[in-house]
């Protein structure tokens, strides 16, 4: 436990974890709008402060039970979402309790639309328009992978020594040397 703080820090320490904003923060716990930018600054630099919100983040992580392994099986069970499971095989939508859980939790959208024909009292329902939007699979591929550090994704970056030689004519050699490698010397 850290040390304790005046009434107004502890508010704005709560506060700031609401959006991990020390503005907005500093503005609830009572601060002057005008001044929240400077105020919500100057508190979250300060080392007890920050400290208190570490705290109070290890508190949240243990009172909701997630942590890096839930944070990746929950990234697993997105990558393994088959539309296989939501489907029948005539490519109509399956009633959605009939949809495994991991569907019904992370699907990122859903529209439903009904489709007329005709206007007035002649208009008939004909059929519904059924749009589904599941998760960016290559997003959460790219989430995996920096999660359990394959670095699957990393930029290759390869440099060479590009350290200018002091005398003109090895300069010249050089140059000659990167332009017969086809590779320009600027």
């Amino acid at each position: 436990m850290t040390m304790k703080l005046k009434a107004k820090h502890e508010v704005f320490c709560r506060e700031f974890l609401v959006d991990l904003n020390a503005t907005q923060a500093a503005i609830r716990a009572g601060y002057s709008a005008s001044r929240a930018h400077v105020t919500g600054a100057e508190l979250y630099g300060k080392p007890d402060i920050r400290a208190r919100i570490d705290e109070l983040k290890r508190e949240r992580i243990a009172h909701l039970g997630i942590d890096a392994n839930y944070v990746l099986l929950r990234l697993v069970e997105i990558d393994q979402m088959d539309a296989a499971d939501i489907f029948n095989g005539d490519m109509s939508l399956k009633p959605i309790i009939d949809w495994p859980p991991v569907w019904r939790r992370y699907l990122s959208g859903f529209d439903l639309a009904e489709m007329f024909e005709g206007r007035g009292d002649d208009r008939e329902m004909v059929g519904f328009l059924k749009k589904i939007k599941w998760p960016d699979k290559v997003k959460n591929l790219e989430l995996i992978g920096k999660h359990i550090s394959v670095q699957a994704f990393k930029d290759k970056i390869e440099t060479e020594d590009v350290t200018p030689p002091a005398n003109r004519e090895v300069r010249q050699s050089r140059i000659k040397e990167l332009l017969s490698r086809g590779k320009r010397s600027d």
